[in-house]
């Protein structure tokens, strides 16, 4: 039984060699630090859904976004100097918001925390 499929390989090299990419080509500092949180790659290896959170970005986010989905073509480029594979996938870039989320409940859990031990 195959622990990893092809494509989440794939998706692996691509999160891990993207997130050097960005850090090092879009060196705009008003777009905060962008992660690479996940890469889902199509079976076909013709196309990846690139998730990234973004923090600290001077930009609301959807602007942020837009930032880096017109730069996609020139990320590609250079992730296909780095990949083995006979094709670069096109590169979509889609906010993840789930770590966003999980800090605002752990705020809300602190603060009901806190709430709780005022009130003994």
């Amino acid at each position: 039984m195959k622990e990893f499929s092809r494509t989440q390989r794939v998706g692996v090299q691509i999160q891990r060699e993207l997130a050097e990419i960005i850090r090092r080509e879009l060196s705009n500092p008003n777009l905060g630090m962008i992660t690479v949180s996940e890469v889902k790659v199509s079976p076909d290896l013709k196309s990846a859904r690139v998730y990234v959170t973004i923090l600290g970005s001077k930009f609301p986010v959807e602007q942020t976004i837009e930032h880096i989905n017109a730069a996609a073509g020139r990320l590609r480029y250079y992730l296909s100097q780095r990949l083995t594979t006979r094709t670069t996938p096109r590169l979509q870039f889609i906010h993840d918001s789930s770590i966003e989320y999980g800090s605002r409940l752990s705020a809300l859990i602190d603060s009901a925390v806190q709430a709780e031990e005022s009130q003994r």
